[in-house]
């Protein structure tokens, strides 16, 4: 047998804490250990992108821009990486192209090397901008397949979209099983498919959501995959991916043998021990995202979604609904075009089930991202909408039919404008384009830090300081 040493990416400065932790990990908890991880001989490491940005502004009081420059200055082998969702960055709508433009310029100017794009609805109208502008800014534009299942999801359509991947411009594809539900018996037919049909390297990504990602992950790479995602241990397996020590172990003496040294990725793991049994003990590692549930095949809720959804129902002490909220995510989702759940769509489509779950009346609240995505301002799903709650959303007003950015004017200038003096760099005004109030208060805040003032004194709804 040919030997083909599999290459792996390290997700535990991103996805793995997004998965279990909803994106808690502060950059304090990752700067120690980065030299260590960059001797490894990861393909990359995947450290940006995603939820990072949001939680670093809203809830960890970070700068996301300062945190990718701490980890390049430390990370010196390695390849970086970030997942980008193409036309929507790391928000939740559509930008106008010079906003992506920019977003993808800075991006890569501060040292990220690979982006993972990809669109909710892998609706590749809505990737043409960034992928554009990662090949013009010197990046490795690593496209990604959203996996999900159903009638129209067939092994001709994964075929046909990753054609014409390739022909956009992809460096690499990658398969994007964020809910892991691929499954070991079909993942052989799809990665030998896609070998026949595209030259660029193929990537695996999944969770354990269902129990199947490392069964999947060894049939994969048996079927011709070249990169796998994995997760050091303590953040690893449930939501999360499977873990990098057990995935390497699989391989070792194998014709795919990783050559990763395990003694140092043991190192690395008891760096991290301490840091999972800190959220243990406050309560944010809720157990219910490190179980396997095999009903995960049927709804589909990716690992990040899992974590907020269980959020999201302790804020309305509705936890006991939880089972009643996954219950009803198929039949939303279905009403919305059955389209992959992956950001934003699958947190649009988990937030109208718990609502549907909550009001105890489907659709009688339906949120603003709801009605958007039944007006066509997300792109288009492989299935049709159900007529009557689009008809509900949008009553005598007609969907759009166009690429989505095509209504939007170029709005950099105006961002920028309005942000006024609360711009300290560059990179602040497209901080303040994707989350414009929560930029704001991040930058009051910001601005009292460095005049010795408590951020607790901020006047956040009249936006000043007493400075």
């Amino acid at each position: 047998m040919t030997e083909k040493k599999i290459k792996i990416t390290e997700t535990v400065l991103r996805d793995a804490h997004q998965s279990l932790v909803a994106t808690r990990m502060g950059t304090e908890d990752m700067l120690p250990i980065l030299e260590k991880m960059d001797q490894v001989g990861f393909y990359s490491l995947e450290c940006w992108g995603g939820a990072t940005f949001d939680a670093c502004l809203r809830f960890l009081k970070e700068d996301p821009w300062d945190r990718l420059r701490q980890i390049r200055d430390r990370v010196k082998n390695t390849k970086l990486q970030m997942l980008l969702r193409g036309q929507n960055l790391l928000g939740y709508r559509h930008y106008a192209d010079d906003v992506v433009e920019y977003f993808v310029q800075k991006s890569i100017a501060n040292g990220i090397d690979i982006i993972r794009v990809f669109d909710a609805f892998n609706d590749l109208r809505n990737l043409e901008t960034s992928v554009r502008s990662i090949k013009k800014e010197g990046g490795e534009a690593q496209i990604a397949l959203a996996y999900t299942t159903g009638a129209a999801y067939t092994t001709e359509y994964w075929v046909k979209i990753a054609r014409e991947i390739e022909n956009m411009g992809a460096d690499s594809i990658c398969i994007k099983d964020m809910a892991g539900i691929l499954t070991p018996a079909y993942v052989p037919e799809l990665v030998t498919a896609l070998k026949e049909t595209v030259s660029v390297p193929i990537q695996l990504h999944s969770h354990c959501t269902s129990g199947v990602a490392p069964i999947t992950y060894l049939k994969g790479v048996e079927a011709g995959c070249d990169i796998i995602d994995t997760a050091m241990s303590p953040f690893a397996m449930g939501t999360s991916q499977p873990a990098t020590e057990v995935m390497v172990e699989t391989f070792r003496n194998s014709p795919y043998d990783t050559g990763l040294d395990q003694n140092l990725l043991a190192e690395i793991a008891d760096y991290f021990r301490p840091i999972r049994d800190r959220f243990i003990a406050d309560g944010r590692l809720d157990p219910k995202v490190l179980g396997v549930d095999v009903k995960t095949l049927l709804y589909q809720v990716p690992g990040g979604m899992l974590s907020n959804l269980v959020s999201q129902l302790k804020e309305q002490n509705a936890s006991d609904r939880f089972y009643d909220v996954l219950a009803e995510i198929p039949s939303v989702r279905s009403d919305l075009g059955e389209p992959p759940l992956v950001t934003p769509s699958s947190q649009i489509v988990g937030t109208q089930a718990v609502l549907n779950v909550l009001m105890g009346e489907r659709y009688k609240v339906m949120s603003k991202e709801t009605k958007a995505v039944l007006h066509g301002e997300y792109g288009a799903t492989m299935r049709p909408f159900n007529p009557e709650v689009q008809k509900k959303a949008l009553g005598d007003e007609e969907p759009i039919t166009c690429r989505p950015a095509d209504l939007l004017k170029p709005e950099l200038h105006k961002l920028s404008e309005e942000l006024g003096a609360y711009k300290q760099q560059d990179e602040d005004v497209l901080s303040y384009a994707l989350f414009p109030q929560v930029a704001l208060d991040f930058f009051k805040e910001r601005d009292a830090r460095q005049h010795g003032i408590d951020p607790a004194l901020c006047d956040r709804e009249n936006k000043a300081y007493p400075v």
